[in-house]
């Protein structure tokens, strides 16, 4: 496979390590629902379709600003309205889990992100993230909440999304997962509008989310001022964390950044 000199700190799926490399993407279905669970020639749970491996500051959450890798697996059964990383949709390529591990380990960090698109899709997720935590690693998934978090390794930090009336997703959200969250984890909501807050508002008490876990509001870029939004939950004194996505405030909407 040729390889193509990329940006500082990614790799491309299955390329020699530690050579920097831009991320190749392939055709995939557009149906999630035929979305290949492994290579035709992976062993089943030790392979994961990756979009992009790269080193960053982390940008939300309890963890903001530390150095932080993140895995970005491949592929989701959703389509949010504003969802900013669409190109993790499709593509990506197959990794071998140990040449994952070998491309985290190289830039002796910390903490680790699981991401996607929605990384629990791909069933070898969690072997990927019970080998991480193995290695030593604080590790995190980023997960859409449609999906069941309960059987995750339990040193895993879960921050999972309810997703709003606005991102034309609600109707997908798992609420048996809301039993499974821990004082370690976080509850995150994307509002679009006033009425995605109100909304959010309702789930925070009906189901004592504050009680629960660490709870993140934060306001869809371009669809909701930010100040609007610190400014309804200090009105209505939420105990809730007030977020905005730092990576994107230093360096846009540019990939693996």
């Amino acid at each position: 496979m040729a390889l193509t000199p990329g940006g500082q700190g990614r790799y491309t799926a299955g390329s020699p390590l530690p050579v920097f490399v831009s991320v190749q993407i392939t055709v995939m279905p557009e149906s999630f629902s035929d979305y290949p669970s492994r290579s035709p020639h992976a062993p089943e749970g030790k392979r994961l379709r990756v979009t992009e491996l790269f080193f960053s500051l982390q940008g939300e959450g309890n963890t903001t600003g530390w150095p932080t890798v993140f895995v970005r697996l491949t592929g989701c059964p959703l389509r949010c309205t504003y969802c900013d990383t669409s190109y993790a949709f499709q593509g990506g390529e197959w990794w071998d889990l140990d040449a994952i591990l070998t491309a985290v380990a190289a830039h002796e960090a910390h903490y680790v992100t699981v991401t996607g698109g929605e990384p629990l899709a791909q069933k070898a997720c969690q072997d990927l993230l019970t080998a991480l935590c193995d290695a030593g690693y604080t590790v995190s998934i980023e997960t859409s909440g449609v999906l069941d978090i309960c059987g995750l390794d339990p040193r895993v930090v879960r921050v999972m999304d309810l997703k709003t009336p606005a991102s034309g997703e609600v109707e997908k959200n798992l609420w048996s997962n809301l039993d499974c969250l821990r004082a370690q984890d976080q509850v995150k909501f994307v509002l679009g509008d006033r009425a995605d807050y109100d909304w959010a508002v309702v789930q925070v008490k009906t189901h004592q989310l504050a009680e629960r876990c660490e709870v993140l509001f934060s306001p869809a870029q371009g669809t909701l001022a930010p100040a609007t939004l610190a400014d309804w939950i200090l009105a209505d004194r939420l105990p809730v964390r007030f977020q905005l996505q730092l990576h994107k405030i230093l360096w846009g909407d540019t990939p693996g950044r």
